[in-house]
């Protein structure tokens, strides 16, 4: 079965989408996040997933595990994934706090494990300068592991709860973490009750080697960036391959897709170029120079050629190398290749009706390049809407996509096995 998932930001993904006529400025964004949330469960989708910044990148946003936490209230199957960065955390908070969430949603929750590529979040935890990039996804492996561990210091059937004998808890059943590594000394054990999903889905979203080689060791669903069907075959096979030689259990590959539906090509085509002329230069150049890796390009003219820049160490380097390939191989200028972007940021861009979006998804997921895909709505509350209106029944119509919830956690949506608690 085709997995769909639901990414969404203030306003939606495109730089320019707040200044749409549609947008609304003036409700709050929990408002507006609870009605697409209840949107995507309308429309039977896997899960709504958030990004997160620890620093100001030009739109406020909200802490997305209080924001799911919220949204858990207001639906009842719809997964609920949020991104907490490992370079500022420590593995105790966000294994309590997923958890929790977990808990709250009846085992809903899932961790997108993410490396900060935003340099700018380092002023924020005392640093004078981002952490490098070797050294994020090494504390990222061992923040995982730690992690992971607290979710298994407590066994499933931990809790006897016999009120008569008087025995809440087996302490048999409970065991200290005591971990002790590079980055982190953790006694243990975690103080939630194990999730009601066995472990709640862990989400990786880097695509160099090195966020691969992560992904592969952590990771239950992978969110990478592919703009083509050839590139996405190359990583859905790359990252099978090395979950086989972890020897680790299934793997969901869900590439970004940036999708405009109308009525008509015509009409989506229309609104498509809407938002394009609404994009403002110097957001268009702030948007391409973090996204290429945290690169001042104000000094470069705009109708120029992107210059040779240096391999990243305080940003993505895979987005980097993908936007890079991108302006080469279409002989972009500076000004074309945020043009290029400013709303898929390098993902799958499909324009048109649903039918044609149907279409394309359902290229990519019988060729076998994806397990389904991450929705990224150009505006909202607009383009998730068609979305839901447009392309989600075609796609029910061909068999493809689920008609009603049959399972009530996010590993069930996934058709993942139940997670295993055991002690390692």
């Amino acid at each position: 079965m085709l997995h769909l998932t639901a990414f969404l930001g203030p306003y939606g993904h495109h730089v320019a989408a707040w200044r749409h006529p549609d947008t609304d400025l003036k409700s709050s964004l929990f408002d507006l996040y609870r009605h697409q949330a209840q949107v995507a469960e309308r429309a039977c989708l896997d899960a709504v997933f958030f990004a997160d910044n620890v620093a100001l990148t030009g739109t406020p946003t909200l802490e997305p595990l209080t924001l799911l936490s919220a949204l858990a209230a207001s639906t009842t199957h719809l997964g609920l994934i949020g991104t907490v960065t490992t370079t500022y955390n420590e593995p105790y908070h966000v294994a309590r706090k997923v958890a929790s969430l977990d808990a709250i949603s009846n085992g809903r929750a899932g961790w997108n494990l993410v490396t900060s590529d935003n340099a700018a979040e380092a002023g924020n935890f005392g640093r004078t300068e981002h952490v490098p990039h070797a050294e994020r996804y090494a504390r990222a492996r061992e923040f995982y592991d730690v992690v992971d561990g607290l979710w298994r210091t407590i066994a499933p059937d931990a809790f006897v709860d016999d009120k008569a004998g008087g025995v809440l808890l087996d302490p048999g059943k409970v065991r200290p973490l005591d971990h002790h590594g590079a980055h982190f000394d953790v006694a243990g054990p975690l103080n939630v009750r194990p999730s009601p999903q066995g472990r709640p889905v862990v989400v990786q979203a880097g695509s160099s080697d090195t966020g691969r080689a992560l992904a592969a060791a952590t990771a239950d669903m992978v969110f990478t960036a592919q703009p083509d069907l050839a590139s996405s075959l190359a990583f859905y096979r790359d990252m099978q391959a090395r979950r086989e030689k972890a020897g680790r259990g299934p793997l969901r590959i869900m590439p970004g897709i940036y999708a405009v539906v109308g009525e008509s090509e015509a009409h989506a085509r229309d609104k498509y170029e809407q938002l394009q002329d609404l994009i403002e230069p110097k957001a268009g150049l702030a948007l391409l120079g973090r996204m290429i890796g945290n690169f001042d390009l104000s000094g470069y003219p705009l109708d120029g050629p992107l210059p040779e820049l240096p391999l990243t160490d305080n940003g993505q380097r895979s987005r980097q190398q993908l936007l890079t390939s991108i302006a080469q191989g279409e002989n972009l200028t500076i000004r074309q290749l945020y043009q290029r972007i400013a709303g898929g940021r390098g993902h799958f861009t499909v324009i048109g009706t649903g039918a044609q979006v149907a279409d394309r998804i359902q290229e990519w997921f019988e060729a076998g390049a994806c397990d389904g895909f991450n929705l990224m709505a150009p505006a909202l509350p607009g383009g998730l809407e068609d979305f839901a209106q447009y392309v989600v029944p075609e796609l029910q119509r061909r068999g493809l996509f689920r008609t009603a919830y049959t399972t009530r956690t996010l590993r069930g949506h996934l058709e993942l096995p139940q997670g295993v608690l055991a002690a390692r």
